[in-house]
């Protein structure tokens, strides 16, 4: 005889075993305040003899939450999970997000739309990281009175933020090359989110331009526009970015890279035209990502706190979904400069300009001391539009 599966305990068994009604079993587990604390401790703990357990879609209806958060990205997932540095804030937001005890949802554009993809997305907050606080999905998010936290943006009065100083920390990479000696220099810059766009002054790699230039023109040094090559915020990206200076006639002595991701693609693309680091070129990052102190030789770069920075933004977004503090609470974190090995005093000879030749087949892998990458297919581009 087959044998049957026991019945699930439901919401009237424990109300008739309690001796109370439905309604006041609904109350203990989603609104207990309504019940003197006796009771509703009674009724969870005849529940829990029962085996009784609420359903997670009827109590999400009935308390009008999902328990869920959303992060909302610029770029497709596969493009912003490939960047070590997403990888580290994502740590951040999913251990502050564990430790409340909420889910998380990641969108990214739907076949090319945010739109699309926030209008399938239940959360009960978003953060949004890396987009503009004009940015259509962010005022999408606002008209709906959705809870938001802008993190890498230009502040909104009335929404909690966390930013950086990135002009600072570019400022000190900067000078701490200026002070190396150097006055050739290369902008590794990371391209805007959309195609065709411009670089947004108040963005995160606008400050950063602007901390880097700030501290050239202090030293009377104007960079020509095509010092400043803008690429994908990945390893592929900064090499193609050094590709293309090379190939547009640049021999630069120093490169600032806006993401160490770039910075290690500069690395290797410059071991692959046969460049020593740092004997013939500098080169400085920006994040000190795990990955930067293990690079050869080890990347200096200008550290930020990118996990703190994804448990900062939960917890900011949990003030405001859950009514802790209605006031909206903007944190800027600092920036310090980490010397490694990358970065050495400016070459007295023109060795790593004009004199070295490609070395397709012997150049070592910053990584991992093996021949290069081959030729990535994402290009480099300039920047349509320098900060003042």
């Amino acid at each position: 005889m087959e044998e049957r599966t026991p019945r699930r305990p439901r919401i009237a068994d424990v109300a008739r075993e309690a001796g109370v009604s439905k309604t006041a079993v609904s109350f203990a587990f989603n609104s207990p305040d309504r019940l003197a604390p006796e009771t509703a401790s009674r009724i969870r703990d005849v529940a829990d003899s029962l085996g009784y357990r609420p359903h997670p879609v009827a109590r999400m209806l009935s308390q009008r939450s999902t328990h869920t958060l959303g992060v909302l990205t610029p770029q497709a997932l596969s493009v912003i999970f490939s960047n070590p540095f997403f990888g580290a804030f994502s740590e951040g937001v999913a251990l502050a997000a564990d430790q409340e005890g909420y889910a998380l949802t990641f969108i990214s554009p739907l076949h090319g739309s945010l739109a699309r993809a926030m209008g399938r997305a239940t959360v009960d907050g978003v953060v949004a990281i890396g987009l503009s606080a004009n940015h259509p999905e962010v005022e999408q998010i606002r008209a709906a009175g959705l809870p938001l936290v802008m993190v890498d943006s230009s502040a909104l009065p009335d929404q909690p933020g966390i930013e950086i100083d990135d002009e600072g920390g570019a400022r000190a990479a900067a000078e701490h090359l200026l002070g190396l000696g150097h006055t050739e220099f290369l902008i590794a810059g990371v391209e805007p989110p959309m195609p065709g766009g411009e670089l947004e002054p108040d963005g995160v790699m606008g400050r950063r331009l602007l901390g880097y230039l700030r501290a050239l023109r202090a030293k009377g040094i104007e960079l020509p526009p095509h010092a400043i090559c803008v690429g994908p915020a990945s390893i592929e990206g900064g090499m193609a970015v050094m590709r293309r200076a090379w190939e547009d006639g640049l021999r630069p002595t120093a490169v600032l890279a806006m993401s160490d991701a770039m910075a290690i693609g500069v690395l290797r693309a410059a071991r692959e035209l046969g460049m020593r680091v740092p004997e013939d070129i500098s080169v400085v990052g920006f994040d000190d990502i795990d990955i930067s102190q293990h690079t050869n030789p080890p990347l200096t770069t200008v550290h930020q706190p990118i996990r703190q920075k994804g448990e900062s933004a939960v917890r900011l977004l949990l003030s405001v979904v859950e009514r802790r503090d209605p006031r909206p609470e903007h944190l800027r974190l600092e920036t310090r400069l980490i010397v490694r090995g990358s970065t050495g005093p400016a070459p007295r000879t023109r060795r790593g300009r004009d004199q070295v030749q490609p070395q397709r087949e012997s150049g070592t892998d910053p990584l991992r001391g093996e021949r290069p990458l081959a030729k990535p297919a994402s290009g480099a581009g300039r920047l349509g539009k320098t900060v003042a």
